[in-house]
């Protein structure tokens, strides 16, 4: 008798996931690759180089640290502009719920969860600044995408919005 009320307690701890309505993992774009970084830091390295070599044939040779700076900084900046390209933002909808997690460069995880009934989708365009897309519900407002260029942006809430409309109009039948 308890072997049998243990084994319905471990079915019941082993729930299965409900189907993915849709799922999508947004990712900031990042058009240079790793070799073309090692090949643009090859070239202001070496320019660097050859740069503070004349300076020092010519007597300027304080002029050389300033050069060598200039291609710590240029490195410094790819690396947190890498750093930040691992930022992740999870979407995935169940018939019973919309759930976002963002995933920081440092790996620190949130997670948001919306009713997808009553969730609403809103993409809001700037004349002169980025367009916003973001999640509203109950009061609650979520920016999505911020890295996304405006036609990714467009692209997503198209997208999302036609499975949200799908899960609506599969409840209501």
């Amino acid at each position: 008798m308890h072997e049998n009320a243990a084994g319905n307690q471990a079915n019941e701890a082993v729930k299965p996931a409900p189907p993915l309505q849709f799922t999508a993992t947004l990712l900031p774009h990042r058009s240079l690759s790793r070799k073309g970084f090692i090949a643009l830091m090859t070239a202001v390295g070496a320019i660097g180089f050859v740069g503070g070599a004349v300076f020092i044939m010519m007597g300027a040779w304080p002029v050389t640290g300033f050069f060598g700076l200039d291609v710590l900084l240029i490195y410094m900046a790819f690396r947190l502009n890498y750093r930040a390209a691992r930022s992740i933002e999870k979407v995935d909808l169940t018939e019973s719920e919309l759930r976002i997690t963002r995933i920081s460069p440092s790996g620190k995880t949130r997670s948001w969860t919306f009713n997808p009934y009553w969730v609403r989708l809103k993409l809001t365009s700037y004349e002169n600044a980025a367009d916003e897309l973001y999640l509203s519900s109950h009061g609650k407002r979520l920016v999505l995408g911020a890295f996304l260029s405006d036609g990714e942006k467009a692209a997503f809430a198209a997208a999302l919005g036609d499975a949200l409309a799908a899960q609506k109009s599969a409840g209501k039948g």
